[in-house]
């Protein structure tokens, strides 16, 4: 039977005390061991296969070392991996183990699967959802620590974390200034949501930074998928005085409006420039050319939400925080000069 590794045995194979290894194995405690040692007594940790007895630690700390992330469909969507990723990462820096429950837009669903989270004792809750949009917390959370992601709500009193949508647009419109063009169609969602307003904001604060006027015949809206952009793009693109560059409110409208190019024998970039959002791989790497596209945050989003959650449960009361996040631009073959 393989010997069990514990503190003793770390301390005795890296040649220092139990409690300079307890120290430097402790993320609350770990400042007070030189950073040399620190490194040292956790590659010998790493080397012997030493674990941590979380329970222990739990109980001296009164914590269980387990977070819970609620979300309404984000596991079924593209860009859960990097989101759950960005929260996973965070809490195992820590000493946190993450658990996911998903409601599948099922009330009843989500407030069982919250009780079940807190019969696990989890020390806080990571409330998600699939695209930013305003929520209401469900009772079920009670006075537990919660912070949002990908979503705000009217009670300031709860951190949250979300894309900045605005400067997305602004980022996405300005890339097809840069490349010349001053006939730009918006190609923009129909849901009343953050993204829909803040993308329309920021199309039309690029144009105003730049001296072009606003022409609200040339901002369509639909159905955020790509039939509906499609249909979009074809209205546009068919006009006598068709728009050069077109935003489009997210990959999958970009790529109908890819479609709806191609259908008007238009060549992309020559003929018409398009810029997506969300950088969807799928999408934006596989057409071509390839589609520049800001990317939404989703990994840096789900950092940032366990990382402040962990730092509500761990340290002193802070202030709240209303974070938004940067969304940099991703550039492929897409953009290019106006024709002629």
């Amino acid at each position: 039977m393989a010997t069990k590794i514990g503190i003793r045995e770390v301390a005795k194979a890296a040649g220092v005390s139990v409690t300079t290894v307890s120290h430097a194995l402790n993320d609350a405690t770990s400042s007070r061991v030189n950073a040399q040692t620190q490194e040292h007594v956790r590659a010998v940790a790493r080397d012997l296969g030493y674990a941590p007895n979380r329970m222990a630690s739990g109980l001296r700390n009164q914590r269980s070392q387990i977070l819970g992330l609620v979300s309404d469909e984000i596991t079924t969507t593209p860009f859960a991996g990097a989101m759950i990723r960005g929260a996973q990462d965070a809490a195992y820096e820590r000493g946190y183990v993450l658990m996911v429950v998903n409601s599948g837009l099922d009330p009843e669903l989500e407030n069982r699967e919250i009780r079940t989270l807190q019969q696990h004792q989890v020390d806080g809750i990571v409330y998600a959802r699939m695209y930013h949009q305003g929520v209401s917390l469900p009772e079920e959370l009670g006075t537990l620590p919660t912070v949002l992601l990908d979503a705000v709500t009217a009670d300031r009193s709860i951190s949250s974390v979300v894309p900045d949508e605005v400067a997305a647009a602004e980022t996405a419109v300005g890339t097809l200034i840069a490349a010349g063009h001053t006939r730009i169609g918006m190609l923009n969602n129909t849901d009343d949501i953050p993204a829909t307003h803040g993308r329309l904001q920021g199309y039309r604060n690029a144009l105003e930074r730049h001296g072009i006027g606003f022409d609200p015949d040339l901002v369509t809206t639909g159905v955020a998928e790509t039939p509906a952009g499609r249909e979009a793009g074809l209205e546009l693109l068919r006009r006598p005085d068709r728009p050069t560059g077109l935003f489009c409110f997210s990959d999958r409208v970009a790529m109908g409006a890819y479609q709806a190019a191609a259908a008007l024998g238009l060549r992309i970039p020559e003929d018409v420039s398009i810029v997506g959002t969300d950088n969807l791989e799928l999408i934006a790497a596989a057409l071509w050319p390839g589609l520049t596209t800001v990317a939404l945050p989703h990994y840096e989003m789900g950092r940032w939400a366990v990382t402040r959650l962990l730092d509500d449960i761990e340290g002193p009361a802070a202030a709240p925080v209303q974070a938004v996040l940067s969304c940099p631009l991703i550039e492929r073959g897409s953009v290019g000069p106006p024709p002629g």
